[in-house]
């Protein structure tokens, strides 16, 4: 019995783990770098974006913009892509969906233009990963709660007085 239900444990990790993947480990299309300042260049890539299907129709939208921008130029890593300068944009973050030739959706990605002089572009403006530090924070903290938990019962009685 416990092995069957160890498998069913498991294959519903698995199938929780399938559905909760985030959007952006699935994303056919990129954006490099992610940071640029203001009058600064981006790469837009639909990677699933075949060729000889035509061109690739990247939408950019944000706080001042709702354009497209068309490519026919092949990627190196495969798709197409496009060079997109951010002269005139404003300060803020933008998206890009893009769309293939034949008419399938290759994802989105997001870009942020900052103020010139800011952050060096793809630098992410500093901005520290505070979920990783709260995970481990909070590791840490359960990992010493159990630690006094554990060496409170294996104390002896007498040995509290």
């Amino acid at each position: 019995m416990k092995v069957s239900t160890a498998l069913c444990s498991a294959a519903l990790g698995v199938g929780l783990g399938t559905l909760l993947l985030p959007g952006a480990a699935l994303a056919d299309t990129t954006v490099s770098p992610a940071t640029t300042p203001v009058g600064g260049t981006v790469v837009l890539t639909a990677t699933t974006c075949n060729p000889k299907s035509g061109d690739a129709i990247f939408r950019v939208t944000g706080p001042n913009r709702d354009q497209n921008v068309r490519s026919t130029t092949a990627a190196a890593g495969g798709g197409l892509s496009a060079e997109l300068f951010t002269a005139g944009f404003t300060l803020g973050t933008y998206t890009v969906a893009a769309t293939c030739g034949d008419g399938s959706s290759a994802g989105s990605a997001t870009f942020t233009v900052t103020p010139i002089g800011a952050a060096p572009a793809g630098s992410g403006g500093g901005n520290r990963d505070n979920g990783a530090l709260a995970a481990g924070g909070t590791l840490l903290g359960g990992a010493a709660v159990g630690a006094v938990i554990l060496f409170r019962r294996r104390r002896p009685v007498s040995a509290v007085a």
